[in-house]
């Protein structure tokens, strides 16, 4: 049976010598990673660890230290340095980690009692250390965080026989190997990620991973590209729409995907003649990308968006109503997932779980909370949210999560926060509240206090403060008599 440390051996030992992993610093072959691997699992605090937390800078050490954390049969935890310390430390907790890998710039930062490990850039790769292979296909490989609905943070446990099913998936329409380059863009938080890293290494092509100021400037990012010959590149549409206005883009670019959010025809309209470009879509619970759509040569829908294609190798979806029967084509219901790519569900007992049903043929299934419908073709299309969750920025997020911590400052007595989309469709949150103390009521601090538990994306972009919140009859907030705040957005 295949796990992810199983497949990536494969590749050491087909091709020792090809390049496996680089950064700014240096750059290793699939020989030398697994050394490196083996060096750190080495280090490791406890035997059989069950979790341990990643909080690293992207580099060929992060790399080996989650297939260090995979190969040793437990699941890895990740978050950015950059990311909220109250945040942080509840993934942590709540994934009760045996301790946490990072480096010892950020050991201060990261508190709550985690034992350390400290892996500095440039660890030496020892070749006289062989670890032996304890995971297992249906342990689990990771945990990723999104936002929930009941007003925490909910822990996605992805098992590695989820993660096998993907690679294959991608390796059956992609056809990456040898010769082939990744750029390694995302952040380890979100599931493009996954994508970049092991799609590539477990297929034996080489992962790029550029210097965080070179990702944050476009004609960098395509120097980098040019320079390094990359061949492929996973991101949010966002970056497509910048590639977009780019003159040209590296000729060496063969493939381009896009996920995380819907794609518009405006966004890759001059990358269509230059390059390969899909748009996919898929569910962290289900394991990266549950469809694929090849744009070129395809089209898009009356609301400008493309579709989001057809089920991957080994997925099934079908659209359902509220009772759960599946619908005809055209008609609109929510988007239901099979297959080996659905989860495991979350960490801890979240209300969510109850998103995953088994169905009568011994199958889970996941029901994505999407609404969409199928095509004449048999495509799928993306229509919306059933609840308050919204995309910004390519990541999820609850508008119930943001309302119930801002409810929780004692500067505000009451508070709702609601979604808004500008002209281009992107969505944006609105915080409404009516403060405690008028005269004494701080906006920074409120701000301050929100930003130690939430992202950057996940904090309210505007505030109205009123005397008030208008009601219904029945008592609770009217929230379609809120003053709707409009956003010009300008491309």
């Amino acid at each position: 049976m295949e796990t992810i440390y199983s497949l990536f051996k494969l590749q050491v030992k087909e091709r020792p010598d090809a390049l496996a992993v680089m950064d700014d610093k240096r750059q290793l072959s699939f020989a030398q990673l697994d050394q490196l691997i083996d060096t750190i699992a080495s280090k490791f605090l406890v035997n059989y660890p069950k979790f341990i937390g990643i909080v690293m800078d992207h580099s060929v050490e992060m790399i080996a230290s989650i297939f260090a954390v995979v190969k040793v049969g437990a699941a890895y935890v990740p978050a950015e340095p950059s990311f909220p310390v109250e945040r942080i430390r509840y993934m942590m907790k709540e994934c009760d980690i045996d301790f946490l890998i990072t480096h010892g710039k950020y050991a201060a930062d990261v508190n709550g009692g985690f034992r350390k490990l400290l892996i500095e850039r440039g660890q030496e790769c020892r070749t006289d250390i062989q670890i032996d292979d304890m995971s297992k296909p249906d342990g689990l490989a990771y945990v990723l965080y999104t936002s929930g609905t009941s007003g925490e943070p909910k822990g996605v446990c992805v098992s590695n026989s989820n993660v096998c099913h993907y690679v294959h998936a991608f390796q059956n329409e992609f056809h990456p190997e040898e010769g082939d380059r990744m750029l390694q863009y995302s952040v380890c938080s979100f599931d493009i990620f996954v994508e970049e890293m092991f799609t590539t290494l477990l297929s034996g092509a080489a992962l790029c991973i550029p210097s965080e100021k070179t990702k944050a400037d476009i004609p960098a990012l395509m120097k980098y590209i040019e320079s390094n010959r990359i061949t492929e590149l996973s991101g949010f549409p966002y970056l497509l729409l910048e590639m977009n206005k780019l003159e040209r883009i590296p000729s060496c670019l063969r493939l381009l995907i896009s996920g995380g959010d819907v794609l518009r025809e405006k966004y890759i309209s001059h990358l269509l003649p230059q390059v390969l470009v899909y748009n996919t879509y898929g569910p962290s619970e289900t394991t990266v990308c549950a469809s694929y759509y090849k744009c070129n040569g395809g089209y898009a829908l009356e609301d400008s968006t493309y579709p989001i294609g057809k089920p991957v190798l080994g997925v099934e979806i079908n659209i359902q109503d509220e009772k759960g029967n599946v619908l005809k084509d055209g008609e609109t219901g929510e988007i239901c997932i099979y297959g080996n790519g659905v989860s495991q569900g979350y960490i801890g007992n979240k209300p969510e779980q109850e998103n995953f049903t088994e169905t009568g043929k011994g199958r889970q299934m996941y029901h994505s909370g999407d609404l969409g419908y199928v095509l004449p073709d048999g495509n799928l299309a993306f229509l919306r949210r059933k609840d308050k969750q919204v995309m910004i920025l390519g990541k999820r997020v609850e508008c119930d999560e943001v309302e119930n911590l801002l409810n929780t400052c004692n500067e505000v007595e009451k508070g709702v926060v609601c979604a808004y989309t500008d002209p281009n469709q992107l969505s944006y949150l609105v915080a409404y509240i009516v403060p405690r103390d008028e005269e004494t009521f701080d906006y920074h601090e409120l701000h301050r206090k929100l930003s130690m538990y939430l992202t950057p994306f996940m904090i309210p972009e505007f505030f109205v403060k009123m005397q008030s919140l208008p009601m219904t009859a029945n008592g609770k907030v009217d929230r379609k008599a809120l003053p709707v705040v409009l956003k010009e957005w300008k491309l």
